[in-house]
């Protein structure tokens, strides 16, 4: 099939600042400002969100890096506009997980609690490569946030295989050592993930000058949360990472990427050159309140 058209989305009241620029039979990517996203999609109507927006460091994501420096009070009125949309779209069952600082993320799952999702974890993940910062302890983490609308509609158990030493080749006995009690499948995933540093060599990146989030970190959310042909939405795609894991996982994916789409286009088209742009299947049109796709 021929690639398909990219129109601006006509929605009621006029049109959306909002342009689909990918689709394949189970994905489809908007080029624009999640917050444009959010109102053309029913109210819970999404299994999984998986959320890594930007930590206003005043990074240039391409658009200045002013926009990414924001007052404190800015930032959070910003991200709890964003949380409240997804929290409105998640269906009853549903998981939220949010990739931030620590210094961001504890403001956040007060709000997402006071919005009345469940409380499920805080996942600490590795931040190797970090340096001290002035008279406070070296920052050795990142957070990831998981909450659940009400009890999980879905709980899959993530197993990891028995690290070995990199010398003796032997297995290394730090879950107790009574390797016969273990599941034959491997060592149960924790909420202390150590093998997740964010990619930073540009062979890896889609984004030469800027930290990418290895699909490994999206990809065991998803797989905790959801089952095949489910849908996940990420509202801040970057490199394209939560749709290539989902891609992976035989999910249905919905994106929005405000600047560097293009590079998350390069990203399927290389890693799977043989998949063909299409309208999606028949379950994420249902998720939109109009159609959105060309006939």
């Amino acid at each position: 099939m021929s690639a398909i058209s990219h129109p601006s989305i006509l929605f009621p009241g006029g049109t959306i600042n909002l342009k689909l620029m990918y689709s394949i039979i189970n994905g489809i990517l908007f080029s624009g400002d999640c917050l444009k996203l959010f109102p053309m999609i029913k109210k819970e109507s999404i299994d999984c969100v998986f959320a890594d927006p930007p930590f206003n460091l005043g990074k240039d994501y391409g658009n200045g890096s002013e926009n990414d420096n924001l007052a404190r009070e800015k930032y959070l009125e910003w991200s709890f506009s964003w949380i409240d949309e997804c929290i409105g779209i998640l269906k009853p069952g549903g998981s939220l997980f949010i990739y931030i600082l620590p210094k961001w993320g504890y403001h956040f799952a007060s709000h997402i609690e006071n919005k009345g999702l469940y409380f499920r974890h805080w996942i600490a993940l590795s931040m190797k490569g970090s340096y001290p910062r002035g008279t406070k302890l070296y920052p050795a983490h990142y957070g990831l946030l998981y909450f659940t609308k009400g009890i999980p509609t879905t709980f899959n158990r993530v197993y990891l295989p028995i690290p070995k030493c990199r010398h003796c080749k032997k297995d290394i006995k730090d879950y107790g050592g009574h390797k016969k009690y273990l599941n034959p499948k491997g060592l149960n995933l924790t909420d202390f993930w150590d093998d997740t540093s964010p990619a930073r060599h540009k062979k890896f990146k889609t984004r030469w000058h800027i930290n990418e989030l290895k699909p490994m970190i999206p990809s065991r959310c998803i797989e905790i949360s959801t089952k095949k042909s489910d849908i996940v939405l990420d509202p801040f795609g970057g490199g394209g990472s939560t749709y290539e894991a989902a891609q992976e996982l035989k999910r249905n994916w919905i994106g929005s990427e405000l600047l560097t789409f293009q590079a998350i286009i390069g990203r399927f088209k290389q890693k799977y050159p043989d998949l063909k742009e299409s309208k999606p299947n028949s379950k994420i049109q249902a998720v939109f309140k109009e159609r959105i796709c060309p006939k």
